[in-house]
């Protein structure tokens, strides 16, 4: 109800508090100029930080929250939960170990923490698998009880949270069932259910679903540049493959992705696309160490390695691809025949 609490707000005085619910509020409406003025008010004292550290978040710049954080807890080594929101930031920038590392500080002293744990399940489905992930989340599942609302509510709501959990956690199993009636309720929902299509090669229903979303989030803007990539490349459509590289720029020339895996990727993506694959190989290989084991990262770091002729390292990448409908196509059998011919010469 924000345009009744920002009445209720011009009406109390003038002070900090009211600052920083109006700062908020900015936030809400989408009033960049509202939002800079209250910004402008903001003190160097620990709440005011904190707001301007949250908002930060929520506009997706981390690293400034990161920075607002470490500084609070330089001197104010007590405040713990902070230690959750530096994980959280670092979740957002998909540094999946330095995340946990910083949880556990606070999960050693609050092991029951719902916002504790259910972040430790996350940074596990990412940096492990959906199982590990399910694991920790079964802590709550056996919960009867805490002292805080939230948690009541999502005990309530087990029957659902379970459904979206195992959907999430076990590459998309039961999605039809449970994502459908959660788009409009759940933001991930959608685009969960976009990459349970894309990975079913269902690319129509999967473009459809994104085609009216006005982007707002990294994410969004991924997953709008993949649904065009992929239709543009299965109708030979140089129209999509253009609004695909355009947003793939967009994210990976931001100044908030820009240093994160998925911004990179999204560069690489962009270069792919234009056939600059120099330029491609200059992303991947700074992300390589975290990919060593995935078959479409190594695909497309083979082929650009092929494309700027080293032939070796591309043949090595191949055999590493495990993917079976990988190996059926031809793309993957044309590459691998010219390493081999290549190489033979």
């Amino acid at each position: 109800m924000y345009k009744e609490a920002d009445d209720a707000a011009q009406k109390g005085p003038t002070c900090k508090l009211q600052n920083r619910l109006l700062f908020h509020l900015s936030h809400k409406f989408n009033d960049e100029k509202r939002l800079m003025g209250y910004h402008q008010n903001l003190q160097d004292i620990i709440e005011d930080q904190l707001s301007l550290a949250s908002i930060h978040y929520l506009r997706s710049h981390y690293q400034e929250a990161i920075d607002i954080y470490k500084r609070i807890l330089l001197e104010n080594r007590d405040f713990l939960a902070i230690n959750v929101y530096v994980a959280m930031c670092y979740y957002k920038l998909d540094y999946y170990d330095v995340s946990q590392e910083v949880l556990s500080v606070y999960l050693q002293h609050y092991p029951d923490s719902v916002t504790g744990i259910n972040l430790k399940a996350c940074n596990h489905f990412r940096l492990y698998n959906g199982k590990a992930a399910e694991q920790e989340l079964k802590v709550l599942s056996e919960k009867t009880s805490h002292n805080l609302k939230f948690a009541e509510d999502l005990m309530k709501h087990n029957m659902v949270c379970n459904l979206f959990i195992q959907v999430v956690f076990r590459n998309g199993e039961g999605a039809l069932q449970v994502f459908p009636s959660l788009l409009d309720v759940i933001p991930e929902a959608r685009l969960n259910l976009v990459i349970y299509h894309l990975k079913k090669d269902d690319i129509v229903s999967a473009f459809n679903l994104m085609k009216d979303v006005e982007p707002a989030t990294p994410q969004e803007y991924i997953l709008k540049g993949i649904v065009n990539a992929a239709l543009g490349q299965e109708q030979e459509s140089r129209e999509h493959l253009k609004i695909a590289q355009q947003y793939f720029q967009l994210v990976g020339g931001s100044a908030s992705e820009c240093d994160t895996i998925p911004g990179r990727q999204c560069m690489a993506s962009c270069f792919f696309l234009l056939k600059q694959f120099d330029d491609v190989l200059i992303y991947l290989n700074s992300i390589k160490g975290y990919f060593y084991n995935d078959d479409t990262f190594n695909y497309n770091y083979a082929q650009a390695k092929i494309a700027t002729g080293a032939f070796e390292e591309g043949e090595e990448l191949l055999l590493m691809i495990q993917n079976e409908k990988y190996k059926c196509e031809y793309a993957y059998l044309s590459h691998l025949c010219r390493c081999c011919k290549q190489i033979l010469m």
